[in-house]
């Protein structure tokens, strides 16, 4: 990944297909039928350690300020995505004021996996660790905010019960 490009793929459209949103649901699906709920967590986790480890070394290198061009630049890259980006010397906040990929399966009357909203935890869980930083989210099924910050030993787990299951 280039120095200057916040995002591991380059494009030429300035924004993304949303049908594809049906194959990651559909994927999604596929992996939690063959192999269970931890094996569509171990997935999303190593699709974040993996795939986006050159936007974790990015992450770890650049520190918040790293965060926020690269989740400014994801959603504007995502058709029909509304957030709203709060930041501080000690946290990235996200305010996702209406999700693209839950927002576009809805209107196309796709089923949505239950646990669709888990992916945004287990993936920048997994992109953020390497970087000292650490992720929690509340909300899904459509809206959700999901706050970036460094890790803390008092900070508490993720608790799934505030990430909602998607309908």
């Amino acid at each position: 990944m280039e120095k200057s490009a916040p995002l591991p793929y380059t494009d030429t459209k300035p924004v993304g297909a949303a049908d594809f949103y049906f194959a990651i649901n559909a994927t999604f699906r596929f992996i939690q039928e063959k192999f269970g709920e931890e094996g569509l967590r171990r997935y999303w986790t190593e699709l974040g350690q993996n795939y986006y480890a050159p936007v974790s070394k990015s992450w770890k290198d650049g520190g918040l300020e790293a965060v926020d061009k690269y989740w400014k630049a994801f959603f504007a890259a995502e058709p029909g995505a509304d957030v709203e980006f709060s930041t501080t010397h000690e946290l990235l906040s996200l305010n996702v004021k209406s999700c693209p990929a839950i927002k576009h399966l809805r209107a196309h009357q796709r089923e949505i996996v239950p646990s669709f909203c888990q992916h945004c935890y287990f993936v920048s869980e997994a992109m953020a660790a390497p970087a000292g930083l650490t992720v929690r989210i509340e909300g899904g099924n459509g809206t959700c905010r999901q706050t970036f910050q460094k890790c803390k030993a008092d900070l508490p787990a993720q608790d799934f019960s505030k990430i909602k299951e998607a309908r």
